[in-house]
């Protein structure tokens, strides 16, 4: 997939555009830079790659809104050889994020047919990713303990199996249902029954839904 000059510059517009937003880390910003989104992005859509909102993909599902991303990966705090578990697949794009940052990276999708379709696409990329088509709400427990688990659905609330599989001074980062959006919670995991949460603004996400599809 062809990622020159044009692409290049408007992902570096987006970069200074998610800066005027407030993001600060700059292994975030890096990786946004060097992630190519329109190869994420179906074709019809391709001009709109580098434009900060979401965009429609497969079985009425979206990619987040570069912004959303971005913010999301900051409050994960990610560093290199983390063991990150990602619920909701989507387009690949928030893996191949994650991915770029040095993660291990694991990602569950309920959709079939966007399962297969991204697991061809990393392949394409040769993004050594681990997906599966499975149910969120499970996790994925033979990999368990993870540092970091990533909800990227709303939830009306933090499944408990997915709070099992975080490690002690694990974080989870999930959009959590309060009314017509979703608050953005950060939850810190210091003992087996002791959490720090904290709330980082409302966003709008798909459903989060159990089983499989």
């Amino acid at each position: 997939m062809i990622d020159d000059y044009r692409t290049q510059g408007a992902r570096n517009q987006l970069i200074d555009e998610l800066k005027r937003k407030g993001i600060t880390d700059v292994a975030v910003l890096e990786a946004i830079g060097n992630v190519p989104r329109h190869c994420f992005v179906p074709l019809s859509l391709k001009e709109h790659s580098y434009c900060d909102y979401p965009l429609p993909i497969a079985c009425k599902q979206t990619i987040s809104q570069p912004y959303t991303v971005a913010k999301q990966t900051e409050l994960l705090e990610v560093k290199p050889q983390l063991r990150i578990l990602e619920i909701g697949t989507g387009s690949g794009y928030q893996a191949a994020i994650l991915k770029q940052m040095g993660a291990y990276v694991y990602t569950i999708e309920r959709h079939r047919n966007l399962h297969e379709n991204t697991k061809k696409l990393f392949q394409t990329l040769s993004l050594s990713i681990a997906s599966t088509y499975g149910d969120g709400y499970k996790g994925w427990a033979e990999f368990a303990p993870f540092d970091r688990i990533l909800i990227t659905c709303g939830c009306a609330e933090i499944p408990p199996e997915l709070l099992n599989q975080l490690k002690i001074g694990g974080t989870l980062v999930a959009p959590v249902d309060s009314g017509n959006v979703q608050e953005m919670v950060k939850v810190v995991k210091n003992s087996p029954t002791d959490y720090t949460i904290t709330n980082h603004g409302s966003f709008i996400f798909v459903p989060m839904l159990k089983d499989k599809e």
